[in-house]
């Protein structure tokens, strides 16, 4: 059983900063790709950053230049660093790990943390 546990989440003003925290295990960051997802209000899960495990990284345009993605597979770490935020940023932030194999496909998922981003 996969276990990634997210932290980092809370109430911030437009503007603001915060870092999430991912962490799992050595197996998982070794071989897996990360991405960090979110999910507002009413809206479907979208994806928000991807890190592979050789630190290629991809982005929402939405948060390009803003946001950065992270991961240290020796601490089995990954992080968002999320700068300038804004309303529209508000949503539970999850962590996912993913990684196909011939016959299966490996997709875990995090419990989520709140990011709210308001004055």
């Amino acid at each position: 059983q996969v276990q990634l546990v997210e932290s980092g989440g809370g109430l911030v003003q437009p503007g603001g900063s915060l870092k999430l925290s991912c962490t799992g295990s050595p197996r998982i960051f070794r071989q897996h790709e990360m991405h960090w997802y979110r999910q507002a209000p009413g809206k479907q899960r979208e994806l928000v950053a991807g890190i592979l495990s050789g630190g290629t990284t991809n982005y929402a345009d939405s948060v390009k230049g803003r946001f950065t993605i992270e991961r240290d597979n020796v601490k089995t770490t990954m992080w968002l660093q999320m700068n300038n935020l804004k309303p529209e940023d508000t949503a539970v932030y999850y962590c996912n790990s993913y990684r196909r194999l011939p016959v299966v496909i490996e997709n875990d998922w995090g419990q989520g943390t709140q990011v709210t981003v308001s004055s």
